[in-house]
């Protein structure tokens, strides 16, 4: 019976990101049997697959974690309660495949009795043939898929993995984090309003699995909602693997305008001019937006901004920033943030690679956005064109950072658009089939946009900031 891996679980055990296997599929390099992977065939195409090479991926999973600031977690074991449930389920999986490769055997031993038992002269030779081709049947080797099926057991028990029906957007829960937090720091929009169990916006109905309740809230359900299998994601983590469905926002108009005081944390000011500024809301307040979206900050001493953010959603409390002039900050300062605004995000449902293009200070909301790529985790490849003056890319390290830890991350730096082009079509020989986005000047990406579009780019894989 062959094992069966979902996309996800193949891509973590072998080390590659989801849309790097997805466009294997669909190059039809590697087949799916009822949407899942066979492991044969991931070992096939992964021959030198990196089964126990966890630092490789843990050096991934690094990078992806300082490159959004996220604070350092501490990645805890479930609980006694999930993890004996966790090897409950694989215990029943393990009785269950064992029933049937004990049923195969029996009767592969029974059709060697009747052949053997079979006296026709005419038919002999065959025979012979059939019983050397049962005789040949030998278990795999113990370094093939059986690494493979170990490592998959592991992740199972250490993680829940989590499917949003409707989307089929999936994240893994580690530890007793959140079914909200584990879903926000993978790059998910999913519903919410104060995370902490008073609002009660992050409902979702449990279609399958098992969760339990992590921390007391002050929102009560109806019996109704509670018979439906209803839960507060923000207060349930996955005892096993879940298929829920979930409220997300897959478009900027969904997501309503919303005011919070954040302070500041730290205010740098790179050699090039560009500030970077870190604001943090409270440990109860969460500002929902999408990658790319703007908000407008309303400064202590007067005086306002309207600003893009530089950074991910899934970053949970923090936001950041970058500009040119903007006023004196102190740290432990308050300014007050409200927005989103701006249809400039991700487009949810394409698997495709993405072209970002930056023009200067256009990077911030690029950063963003690739952030909130890389979170997803769906694009076979990432390429970032950042056009600036000579010494004015002010993240140079970042981006080098990320080309170095991320394979599917490209960065090219370039200090004027004369060559974009070329460079881009050198770059990225099919660039027509995948999807671009530009950030800078509002005329700069107009007219980039035209000429994208002229060689050969839909316009509906064209997506352009739109700022004056």
């Amino acid at each position: 019976m062959p094992h069966l891996l979902t996309v996800s679980r193949a891509a973590r055990l072998v080390g590659v990101s989801r849309g790097t296997l997805q466009q294997r599929i669909k190059d039809g390099d590697l087949t799916t049997f009822e949407g899942h992977i066979v492991a044969d065939d991931l070992l096939r195409l992964y021959p030198e697959t990196r089964l126990h090479d966890q630092k490789e991926l843990d050096r991934v999973e690094h990078i992806k974690e300082t490159a959004f600031a996220k604070r350092v977690r501490e990645r805890v074991l479930p609980d006694a309660e999930t993890l004996a449930a966790r090897v409950q389920a694989l215990g029943i999986e393990l009785a269950r495949v064992r029933a049937v490769a004990s049923y195969y055997a029996g009767a592969i031993e029974e059709l060697r009795d009747k052949v053997k038992s079979m006296n026709s002269v005419g038919d002999s030779s065959r025979l012979r043939e059939v019983l050397k081709e049962i005789d040949a049947i030998r278990p795999p080797p113990p370094d093939s898929e059986h690494g493979l099926m170990a490592r998959d057991s592991l992740l199972r028990i250490m993680a829940a993995q989590v499917v949003i029906r409707g989307t089929g957007h999936e994240f893994f829960v580690e530890g007793t984090d959140t079914l909200l937090d584990s879903g926000l720091r993978s790059g998910l929009s999913l519903d919410y309003g104060c995370s902490d169990g008073r609002c009660g916006k992050c409902k979702a109905r449990v279609v399958s699995g098992r969760t339990k309740a992590v921390r007391q809230t002050g929102y009560t359900l109806t019996p109704k909602e509670l018979a439906e299998g209803v839960v507060l994601m923000c207060a349930n983590t996955a005892v096993t693997d879940v298929t829920l469905e979930a409220e997300e926002a897959l478009t900027a108009d969904v997501i309503s305008a919303q005011s919070a005081d954040a302070r500041v944390k730290a205010v740098t000011v790179p050699a090039t001019g560009v500030t970077q500024l870190h604001l943090q809301t409270s440990p109860d307040t969460r500002l929902r937006y999408l990658a790319g979206q703007e908000f407008t900050l309303h400064f202590p001493r007067g005086g306002s901004m309207k600003l893009p953010a530089a950074g991910c959603p899934c970053d949970e409390r923090n936001l950041y920033f970058q500009a040119r002039d903007l006023p004196q900050l102190e740290p432990a300062d308050v300014v007050q943030v409200s927005g989103p605004r701006g249809h400039f995000i991700l487009d949810a449902g394409s698997t495709r690679p993405i072209i970002f293009i930056a023009n200067e200070e256009g990077f911030a909301p690029i950063k963003a956005l690739i952030e909130h790529a890389m979170a997803l985790d769906v694009a076979p490849f990432l390429h970032l064109f950042w056009i600036a003056p000579q010494g004015a890319h002010y993240l140079n390290n970042l981006c080098r950072a990320w080309t170095d830890s991320l394979d599917q991350f490209h960065y090219h730096e370039l200090t004027s658009d004369k060559e974009l082009l070329k460079v881009v079509r050198e770059s990225v020989p099919r660039f027509e089939g995948c999807d671009v986005y530009l950030a800078g000047p509002n005329a700069w990406t107009q007219s980039w946009r035209t000429q994208f579009q002229l060689n050969g780019v839909p316009v509906t894989q064209l997506h352009a900031q739109q700022r004056k």
